[in-house]
C-alpha cells in the first residue's frame, strides 16, 4: 500500500442508546393527528485502535399537537469504520459526513420502527444532505473563529 491510498470499510452498524417517549399517552391519541414535528442531528466521531473509528449519529424527533408532546425518539446509531490513508482535514470530513451519511438509512428505519410501535402513523423521516451540513458546520466554525456574525 502506498501512502496516497485510502481505505474506507464500515465493520459494524450497531444501536447504542435509545429513547422512546410517550408523555401525554393515552389522551394524545384522542386528538387530531396534525403534529409539528422537530428534528435535531448530531454526530461524534472516537478514534478506538489506530485507523478504526465509532462515528455516532443522534437524531432526536419531537412530535407536538400544539403545546403537547405527544412523542419524542432519541436513537444514537453508532457505526464502526476502517478508515485508513485520511489525513486532516479529510479525515474529519469522511467522520462528519461520509460516516453520518451511511447511518443515517438505519436511523431512520429505527425512529419510523419505535414511533410504530408507539401507536403512532409511520414517520419517514427525510432523507439529510449530510455533506451540506458539515460545510454549514465548518463555515460556523470559521466564522467564530473570525468574529463574524452569521444569520
Amino acid at each position: 500500500m502506498t501512502d496516497t491510498q485510502t481505505q474506507f470499510v464500515l465493520q459494524k452498524i450497531y444501536v447504542k442508546d435509545i429513547s422512546f417517549e410517550t408523555p401525554n399517552s393515552p389522551q394524545i391519541f384522542l386528538e387530531k393527528w396534525e403534529p409539528d414535528i422537530s428534528l435535531q442531528l448530531g454526530n461524534k466521531a472516537l478514534v478506538l485502535d489506530g485507523s478504526t473509528h465509532e462515528v455516532v449519529l443522534e437524531v432526536t424527533v419531537t412530535a407536538k399537537i400544539k403545546d403537547k408532546t405527544a412523542f419524542l425518539v432519541e436513537v444514537h446509531l453508532a457505526g464502526i469504520f476502517d478508515i485508513v490513508g485520511y489525513q486532516q482535514p479529510e479525515l474529519a470530513h469522511v467522520t462528519g459526513s461520509v460516516c453520518p451519511q451511511v447511518l443515517f438509512p438505519w436511523a431512520r428505519e429505527v425512529v419510523s420502527d419505535l414511533v410504530t410501535r408507539g401507536g403512532f402513523p409511520q414517520l419517514l423521516l427525510t432523507p439529510i444532505n449530510f455533506e451540506a451540513l458539515y460545510r454549514q458546520h465548518l463555515e460556523q466554525g470559521n466564522a467564530a473563529q473570525t468574529g463574524e456574525s452569521k444569520h
